[in-house]
Formats: structure tokens, C-alpha cells, sequence
């Protein structure tokens, strides 16, 4: 009877593992035959000549027998003269002509005049080292040698030791070809959705992917066909690569991830030959998964750039591309790709059939955040009075990786202070070192500090008092990071949609520190760079992006926008002309300015409160969101 496969049995056949190559005993028995032969070297040469005593050498260089003497540390060798009458014996046997003997311990003083006194040709050298150091020296260079091939050996093995095994094809010399694919097994990725809090909707989509995965037949049944390529787009630390091993987790099947620039090497062909070999790897144990981490390094658009558009990495993208659409029906290989440019790539990786799915992941919304912040804080300690809650509202804009290192620092700060678990203080502080920097010390004189707290205090107020503006948390005066103060605001609820009285008096608080400084001192200093800068860059987009200018109206210009990358910035067309660009230019300044001269007026109308807080923060150097208010009511009060 015989025995018939299971059909659900993975029945490929199994590559042999990866065999170490015997260089180490090459090079052991080359060793073995080089000691051996320069051990037969000298045993046959102190064979060939005659040990003699010393005084039997001194009875014949006095009879004139010796020809020269070689002296070389406690030995004496030397050469024996023939007559020219003497006969060669009838066993046809000569006694050797060489001879060697051994020197006395205590210098002979007659040897010199006895060797000279017979014509003796006397040759010194250096001592001898003996057979071990003169075998070193006729070792070394083999030894270099053979070390140098053994050398190249060992990275050609750990070269072609990727997933394409030790295998020719078209891998290249030293296996440069092969992927550089880090390949997780089956059930080695423990990530799963559960581990992702959040991004809901791009989970959703993911899941269809790990069922089809872990059953593609039931698919097939319904004449579903799983999606080649889905494209992971977001900034930075949203997750894109963790739901790319949750995915690798939930459906089970062989993983392999790889970052766009590991294709690109110094030699041409590489790129493209790395890509066949990973995806011939990948469709050998279908269903499985390639991730590629950062695609946008070798997916760009083709054709452009100053050197044109036929070099190595356009190979790669080629190759990739060419991969994506040459798969066949029965193959159940999952391209995911992360990027955090997707205006960058190229249209021919974009379109359907390649990555035929665009997931978008968003900053985390409050909910999130808070899901976040209790799974990043499973392993870690946490005191009775930790609000995550509170956390989660003060931690707008962060990512997942921000929230991650947010309780990575609180552990620190808590680990330092020598406390048992992490509490309330430890996560404030370990937030204010995120977003604001670490402390710095700084020696500062009183006139600085004064300037610094007008500066900041001028923020505070025009925060507390402008209608559209962010909600004030606090204002220090203490050196963080490269700013000498900070004024926090924290916004009430996420923005998506931005009004234009919204954004005037975002710009104000931004211009209020320099205004401050203008009302009270009568001049300005440097410490308003980083004001400028913000606010300009804010009211170009709102003259330029968002059509928030009266004189030009609802139109958008693409000035001022980030540069691509320069192909792609050189290849633009100026789409207004300079008299536009002019305006565009009045418009900005005069929207600064104006904004400058309110935010002016009102610190002029308000100067007791404005004294009152700068005075408080030359006190205390940090005062919260209710200290502030608190000062402003009482002054207010006061004045009333």
C-alpha cells in the first residue's frame, strides 16, 4: 500500500543547508607541509657537514687543512682544502669538506692570530636565531597569503550566504548579486494586530491580506485575486513597518524585509540582480511577503536628475517593476513597501497591477494615543497617580515612535531619581525633554535673563489674550535644547482644517516675544530667529497654498515649495511671472508686519500684565498654564 501525500503538507523540496567552507583546514595542512619541508631543509643540511671538536678544528687550520671559517654566535662553521693530487677512493666516497664545531664558552684568544697566521678567510655574522625563528621568516609571507585568500573566502561565503544560498546564477563574483533580504520563518514574526493600537481602517485592509494568505483557496473559490503590491504611506514613526510584520505575523507564511538602499552597490547590475534573487527566493515558498523599508531610495521617478536617467538605480527600479507584473496567477508572493514620499515615485510603480492598494497612516487622534501609551507601557512600572488620559492630551502631533520614547525616557528619569515605579512627574518631565529639549546650563547675566523673560513673557500674554489662539501650558525661561526660553501651547483638539483667523493669530504669538521686546526695551535682539522663520514660512503658505490673500486671490502657487529633489525642481516650469513673484513678495511682508503691529499694540495696551508675568518668570523660571492665568486675573483684578 502506498502511502499519498497530505495535501495540506508542504511537500517543496528543502534547500541543504549552508556549508561551511574548509578554508581553516587547507590552511592547517599547507602549515603541516611547510614545517615539515624546512625541517627536511635543515636536517639534510647539518647532515652534509662533519661535527668536529674545537681542538681537532684548531689541529687543522695549524696543519693548514682549513680554507675559511664562518662565525655565527657560539658556532663555527667552515670549509676543508683539497689537494689537487688526492684521488677519489674506490667505495667512490669523499669525507665532507664542510665541517662545523662548537665555541667555548670563554673567548679564545689565540684563535684570531691562528686563523690569520694560516691565511684563514674568516666571514662573521649575525647570531642564529635557530630553526623555529628562520622557519617564521620563510613562513610569513605564505602565511599572509594564504590568510588573504582565506580572508576573501570567508566574505564570499557570508555574501552568498543570503537567501539565495551558495547557488551561481547571476549572483556575480563574491555573490554580490545575492539579496541582502533579512528572511523570517514561519511564526517567527510574533507581531500581530493586537500589538498596533490605532490605524484601525489601514488594519482593516491588512487583514484581507493575512486572510487571503493564510487561505488562498478560499479566495480563489470566490475569483478574488490578492493585490501584488500595497504601498504603506505616512511620516515618519507612524507605523509603517510594525504593520508590515503584524501582517507577516497574523498570516503565517515566510517574510522577507529588506531597505530600498541595500539594492544599490558600487557595481552596475547589482541592484537589478539582487532584486531577481530576492523575488526568486520569495516565489519558491509562496505565499509569502517581500517588505521593502524606504522604497522611495530606488523607486523615484525615472529621468531625471542632471546625469540622466540611465544608471543604477533606474536599473533597479526596472527590475522591480518588471518582477511586480511578471508574477504568475498561482503565486501568492505580497509586495509591501513603506515610504514616507510618495510624490517622489515613479508612475509606473504607482499605477494598478503594481501596487494596486495605497494605505495612508495619519498621526495618531487622541484615542490612539492613549491606546499607544498602554502598550508601550505593558513592561514598565506605573504609579498610582499616572494619568494617561492627561498624557494623551498633552501629546498632540506625536507619533507612535514619539510616544514610544516618551516612556523610555520617563523609565530613565525614574531609573535616576532611584524610584520604585514611573509616576505622574517623571512622564511630565520626560514630555517637556521631548518636545522642548533637555535643560541646559547656562551661565546668564541679569540683563540677558531680563530680555529672555520679556521675550517669552510677550508670547505668554499675547496667547492668553488672542481669541483664535492655542491654549497656553507654559513659559520658562530655563535654556532647553538651542533655545535660551519656550512658551508651549497646546491645542484643545486635533486640527485638520485651518481658518485664517486661526493662523493670523498663531502668527502673532509667533511675532509677540520680539513685540515685547520692542515695547519695553525700545530695540530688538537675536532671539526671535526661530520666531521669524515660523511665522514667514506660515504666512507664504497662506499667500501661496492657500489663496488667503485678497490681492491675488484664490490661487496657488508652487512657490516656496520643498525642493523634491533637483531633476525634478530643474524640470519645473515658472507658472507666474516676476511682476507676480513681487507681489507675492508684498504680500508676505506686509502680512508679517501687520500682524507685527497689532500683536504690538495690544502688549502696549496690556504692559502691567505683561510686567507682572515677566517678573513672575525671573521668580520661578517656569510658570504653568494656571500660574499664568492666575497672574493675569489679579493684575486684572488690580486694575479694576
Amino acid at each position: 500500500m502506498t502511502d499519498e501525500p497530505d495535501g495540506d503538507k508542504d511537500v517543496r523540496p528543502q534547500k541543504p543547508p549552508l556549508q561551511p567552507m574548509p578554508w581553516g583546514r587547507y590552511v592547517v595542512w599547507i602549515l603541516v607541509f611547510l614545517a615539515i619541508t624546512q625541517f627536511w631543509a635543515n636536517f639534510q643540511q647539518r647532515e652534509e657537514r662533519q661535527q668536529i671538536s674545537y681542538s681537532e678544528f684548531k689541529e687543522k687550520v695549524r696543519a693548514g687543512e682549513v680554507a675559511s671559517v664562518t662565525l655565527k654566535g657560539d658556532r663555527l662553521t667552515g670549509e676543508l682544502k683539497r689537494a689537487e693530487s688526492q684521488r677519489e677512493p674506490a667505495d667512490k666516497t669523499l669525507p665532507p669538506t664542510h665541517f662545523v664545531t662548537t665555541l667555548p664558552p670563554v673567548e679564545d684568544p689565540e684563535l684570531m692570530p691562528l686563523l690569520e697566521e694560516h691565511k684563514v678567510n674568516i666571514e662573521a655574522k649575525p647570531g642564529d636565531e635557530g630553526w623555529g625563528a628562520r622557519l617564521l621568516v620563510l613562513m610569513l609571507p605564505w602565511i599572509l597569503i594564504i590568510g588573504l585568500f582565506w580572508y576573501a573566502g570567508r566574505r564570499m561565503q557570508e555574501r552568498m550566504g543570503g537567501v539565495g544560498g551558495m547557488g551561481g546564477g547571476a549572483g556575480g563574483a563574491f555573490g554580490f548579486g545575492k539579496s541582502r533580504a533579512k528572511r523570517f520563518e514561519r511564526g517567527e514574526s510574533t507581531v500581530t494586530f493586537e500589538d498596533v493600537a490605532g490605524l484601525e481602517n489601514a488594519k482593516k485592509d491588512l487583514q484581507e491580506i493575512a486572510g487571503y494568505l493564510r487561505d488562498p483557496e478560499h479566495y480563489r473559490k470566490l475569483g478574488a485575486k490578492i493585490p501584488k503590491g500595497i504601498l504603506l504611506m505616512g511620516p515618519p514613526g507612524t507605523g509603517k513597518t510594525l504593520l508590515a510584520k503584524a501582517v507577516a505575523g497574523e498570516s503565517d507564511v515566510p517574510f522577507y524585509s529588506i531597505s530600498g538602499s541595500e539594492f544599490i552597490e558600487m557595481f552596475v547590475g547589482v541592484g537589478a540582480s539582487r532584486v531577481r534573487d530576492m523575488f526568486e527566493s520569495a516565489k519558491r515558498e509562496s505565499p509569502s511577503i517581500i517588505f521593502i523599508d524606504e522604497i522611495d531610495s530606488v523607486g523615484r521617478a525615472r529621468g531625471t536628475g542632471i546625469g540622466g536617467g540611465h544608471d543604477e538605480r533606474e536599473q533597479t527600479l526596472n527590475q522591480i517593476l518588471g518582477e511586480m507584473d511578471g508574477f504568475d496567477p498561482h503565486e501568492a508572493v505580497v509586495v509591501m513597501a513603506a515610504t514616507n514620499r510618495p510624490d517622489v515615485l515613479d508612475a509606473a510603480l504607482m499605477r494598478p497591477g503594481r501596487f494596486d492598494r495605497k494605505i495612508t497612516l495619519d498621526l495618531p487622534d487622541k484615542r490612539a494615543r492613549r491606546s499607544i501609551l498602554e502598550i508601550h507601557s505593558r513592561e514598565v512600572p506605573l504609579d498610582d497617580d499616572v494619568d494617561l488620559d492627561r498624557m494623551a492630551a498633552l501629546t498632540v502631533s506625536f507619533s507612535g515612535a514619539d510616544l514610544e520614547n516618551l516612556i523610555n525616557e520617563a523609565a530613565l528619569l525614574a531609573g535616576r531619581e532611584d524610584k520604585p515605579a514611573v509616576d505622574m512627574a517623571c512622564l511630565l518631565l520626560a514630555r517637556d525633554k521631548v518636545v522642548l529639549g533637555g535643560e541646559r546650563e547656562m551661565v546668564i547675566g541679569d540683563d540677558e535673563k531680563e530680555i529672555i523673560a520679556y521675550h517669552e513673557a510677550g508670547h505668554a500674554l499675547a496667547a492668553s489674550l488672542l481669541p483664535n489662539a492655542d491654549p497656553l501650558d507654559k513659559a520658562t525661561i530655563i535654556p532647553r535644547g538651542r533655545s535660551l526660553g519656550a512658551t508651549e501651547q497646546i491645542p484643545e483638539e486635533e486640527r485638520h482644517s485651518l481658518r485664517p483667523s486661526y493662523l493670523r493669530d498663531r502668527i502673532a504669538v509667533m511675532l509677540a516675544g520680539r513685540a515685547s521686546e520692542q515695547v519695553v526695551f525700545n530695540e530688538i535682539s537675536t532671539g526671535a530667529e526661530e520666531d521669524l522663520k515660523q511665522a514667514t514660512t506660515l504666512a507664504r503658505h497662506m499667500v501661496t497654498h492657500w489663496g488667503m490673500s485678497e490681492k491675488l486671490g484664490p490661487v496657488a502657487f508652487r512657490r516656496g515649495e520643498e525642493h523634491i529633489f533637483l531633476g525634478r525642481e530643474m524640470a519645473q516650469q515658472k507658472d507666474f511671472s516676476e511682476h507676480t513673484a513681487q507681489i507675492i513678495d508684498e504680500e508676505i511682508g506686509e502680512l508679517v508686519r501687520k500682524l507685527e503691529g497689532e500683536v504690538r499694540e495690544l502688549l502696549e495696551k496690556h504692559r502691567d500684565q505683561l510686567d507682572m508675568l515677566a517678573k513672575a518668570l525671573l521668580e520661578k523660571e517656569t510658570l504653568e498654564s494656571g500660574e499664568i492665568q492666575s497672574i493675569l486675573k489679579r493684575e486684572k483684578k488690580r486694575k479694576g
